[in-house]
């Protein structure tokens, strides 16, 4: 029996999750903004703890921890799912918006993780699984800002896996296309509301196709949520875990537009080089 706490488990990946640990008999602290809302998705259940969090408090997130520790004594699994969208253009984006987003999508997550470390450092054990987005790995044309948040919880959890390797406690950042969930609803994604002409052929366009996308994406959510699930129980986990094919896709492709930057560039990548038979002044 593990102790999952999971963070925006009132909806969408971090219910689906939640209800599958909870049907396997695992513990489950399920943390929200709103605990009601918890409670209506999710039921009662001894093995159930709705907590009220709000991630941009660090507050509540030392509360949420101790919480969890006093009714179920540790907590084996963090899954710090909570988290939104912002759709628009970099310049459109207000700087009200995109501090929302970072105190939400960054500072939250750094919030709970860093309210949770002390008791698996204690434990000497446990699992952190950061949900982050294939836009985590490469950004586009609408959702620059979200994506910089998402490579922001990249660049913390490949520090923090190398981290805490040594202390027993595994990190894992999720890399999941678009899935068929409520993503795209306004509940879960905002839209900048200053539209430049400029760019209606780039993020303009996203606005449009991210309409016609909502609730017609391939991803499963049921079947994403069941692979988290048998995750936390794999021997060994890797830093990154890809999930669709439309970011199987978008890597492979990355990877190579990389590999070619590479190729032509090389010799000016390596000139900056202090020369051979020259040492540092």
């Amino acid at each position: 029996m593990k102790t999952w706490f999971i963070t925006g488990a009132s909806r969408g990946f971090g219910a689906r999750i939640a209800q599958l640990a909870l049907a396997q008999g695992d513990n489950v602290v399920a943390t929200a903004r709103n605990v009601d809302a918890v409670t209506e998705k999710l039921g009662s259940s001894p093995n159930l703890l709705p907590v009220r969090l709000d991630v941009t408090s660090d507050e509540d997130a030392l509360n949420a921890a101790a919480h969890a520790i006093e009714k179920f004594g540790r907590i084996d699994v963090l899954l710090n799912n909570a988290g939104f969208g912002l759709l628009g253009a970099v310049e459109e984006a207000t700087s009200d918006e995109v501090e929302r987003l970072y105190r939400t999508n960054v500072f939250g997550l750094l919030g709970v993780t860093r309210a949770v470390l002390p008791h698996m450092r204690r434990q000497k054990s446990g699992r952190i699984i950061n949900i982050s987005s294939i836009g985590g790995y490469r950004s586009s044309a609408g959702f620059g800002v979200y994506c910089s948040t998402k490579f922001a919880v990249e660049g913390l959890s490949e520090a923090l896996h190398h981290e805490l390797a040594p202390l027993g406690i595994n990190v894992t950042v999720v890399e999941p296309g678009y899935f068929r969930t409520d993503f795209l609803d306004s509940s879960s994604l905002s839209v900048s509301k200053n539209p430049i002409e400029d760019y209606s052929g780039t993020a303009g366009l996203v606005r449009t196709r991210a309409s016609d996308l909502n609730h017609a994406q391939p991803g499963d959510p049921e079947k994403l949520a069941r692979v988290i699930v048998e995750f936390a129980d794999s021997p060994t986990p890797p830093l990154r875990l890809p999930l669709g094919s439309d970011t199987v896709a978008a890597i492979e492709a990355k990877h190579a537009s990389d590999a070619e930057i590479l190729k032509q560039w090389r010799s000016v990548s390596v000139s900056t080089d202090f020369d051979s038979s020259v040492g540092p002044c």
